[in-house]
């Protein structure tokens, strides 16, 4: 009986422990620089896997600086960035592990993972946010790069930094590009014309450095600019919210659409989590999510309606040379700093 009794209490503590350890819940640590737009698929991630995602917003640069800063730690406290330019995942590309998602096959060739350490997952453009009250306050209509250097937006625009946001960066080598000259588009990133542009705006017209994406269009927004340096997804997620001060710009000289980036860091502690997110990012159902439910492009070859987005074939496209931009980041990001600092 003894024996009988020692069996069950066992088998009973085994029991507990097992049913406690299926009762543990799953977890994912994201740090992101993302919109709330982008954010907003986290509850259907949750509800598809059941892993709970505890996210921290920070802006590119301090993501990277984070996860370096923890790089010889067992672990680190994010397992996963969400969001940021390729440019910035390939400058920092020895903090992240590599992993081939198997939903990578079904995305457009163009956007497959051909790295290994960033997984593509949505494109995004670059773009200029105007308020209208401001504009017409002011007597100037803003089309394109070209007229941000009007005497009249002299200390009414707004940038996030260059050297630390990517999508300031993506900025920079948007106008680079467009505004440049040159047969090449390596000929045009480093043409007197384009850095005298650069100059004349971020010096001559004293555009205001934030320090964060976010600050970029909410400034613009709440009044405090007239012109923002920044992206479309957030601009078209505020104006779907009711934004009826401002509108959107596409730069008449060209608009660049470059995918964003997810990255699991070496020393990530819930890895399976991390590439459950990576995995369910690519799926369809994300990709439909993304494209119908938020302000984001999809990348899987279907066709989704979105009544909010301007359509690709209406907006004057440009075309990055990636391999010179990212053989190139730390270069141009030093001669936009010593532009910003004279």
């Amino acid at each position: 009986m003894k024996k009988l009794a020692a069996l069950i209490l066992a088998l009973v503590l085994v029991m507990s422990m097992t049913a406690a350890l299926a009762d543990e819940e799953r977890v994912l640590n994201i740090c992101t620089p993302n919109s709330d737009g982008l954010r907003s698929i986290y509850p259907l991630f949750e509800q598809e896997t059941g892993i709970k995602i505890n996210s921290e917003s920070l802006g590119t640069g301090d993501c990277m600086a984070r996860i370096k800063a923890e790089k010889e730690q067992e672990y680190c406290s994010f397992d996963l960035m969400y969001g940021g330019s390729l440019a910035n995942f390939v400058a920092n590309k020895d903090l992240f592990q590599d992993y081939y998602s198997p939903e990578d096959e079904h995305l457009m060739e163009a956007y497959r993972n051909t790295l290994g350490f960033c997984t593509n997952y949505t494109v995004d453009g670059s773009v200029l946010l105007v308020n209208d009250e401001l504009l017409k306050e002011l007597g100037v209509e803003v089309k394109g790069y070209a007229d941000l250097l009007q005497p009249a937006l002299k200390g009414k625009i707004v940038s996030a930094d260059p050297s630390a946001s990517s999508s300031a960066f993506c900025q920079l080598t948007n106008w680079l590009l467009v505004m440049g000259e040159g047969e090449t588009p390596a000929e045009r990133y480093e043409s007197e014309k384009a850095w005298k542009f650069t100059e004349d705006l971020l010096k001559g017209q004293d555009v205001k450095i934030t320090s964060s994406s976010s600050a970029v269009y909410k400034g613009v927004i709440n009044g405090e600019y007239a012109v923002g340096l920044t992206y479309e997804d957030p601009c078209v997620t505020m104006i779907k919210d009711g934004a009826t001060n401002v509108h959107i710009v596409y730069p008449v000289e060209g608009t660049v659409f470059l995918p964003a980036q997810i990255g699991i860091p070496n020393n990530c502690k819930n890895l399976e989590e991390a590439q459950a997110f990576v995995d369910f990012m690519l799926s369809e159902t994300a990709q439909k999510f993304l494209a119908e439910q938020t302000t984001s492009r999809n990348i899987r070859p279907v066709e989704y309606q979105n009544d909010v987005m301007t359509p690709l074939a209406d907006i004057a496209l440009a075309y990055e040379d990636s391999e010179y931009v990212i053989a190139h980041t730390a270069e141009l990001k030093t001669r936009v700093g010593d532009i910003m600092n004279k």
